[in-house]
């Protein structure tokens, strides 16, 4: 019994190599047409929404790959962001949710991990025992600082094919489009 096989697009027989025939001699396929389905003009508010969203996701995937090579999520970042901008104050928890990018649905548990990893402290409040601050800690300091040159690069990069003037007038635009009342 001799093995046969396929390989490389031809039939193989104890070494011997046989071209296929790959010629469709049936024509089962002249009576099938493509169907030409015409599209209609999404809206310039539809069009800005579906861009916006494409954008964010685009450019937010690249600076996840980025903040994961250094042991972090975007949403811990974005903690450590903040709580440098409130030092030496630091914030309550809710301070902290207004002010995320995205906002984290478990606040909570996210500060949690952060203080187990010292990047974070928390601390309630003796005059109002409500109020828990949280405050970034110096190895957390530390960390934000290392990662302030690689997200300033990335945020170069991203943008680098738009030229100043068209990222100045993107980020005005952006900052009207999230405004209150918007």
């Amino acid at each position: 019994m001799r093995c046969t096989y396929v390989r490389y697009g031809r039939l193989e027989t104890q070494g011997s190599f046989f071209p296929l025939d790959n010629i469709c001699c049936n024509k089962y396929r002249c009576g099938m047409t493509r169907t030409q389905t015409r599209r209609v003009p999404l809206p310039s508010e539809d069009r800005a929404f579906v861009a916006l969203q494409k954008a964010a996701d685009k450019l937010a995937v690249q600076a996840e790959r980025l903040l994961k090579s250094n042991g972090l999520t975007g949403a811990q970042y974005n903690v450590l962001r903040i709580l440098r901008g409130a030092e030496p104050d630091g914030l309550a928890c809710s301070s902290i949710s207004e002010r995320m990018i995205s906002h984290d649905p478990d606040m909570t548990r996210l500060l949690d991990r952060m203080e187990k990893r010292n990047l974070i402290t928390r601390q309630r409040q003796s005059d109002d025992r409500r109020v828990v601050k949280t405050r970034i800690t110096s190895g957390g300091l530390e960390l934000h600082k290392r990662l302030d040159p690689p997200v300033r690069e990335l945020h170069k990069r991203q943008f680098a094919h738009m030229g100043n003037a068209r990222v100045k007038t993107l980020a005005d635009l952006l900052e009207i489009c999230v405004q209150d009342g918007a």
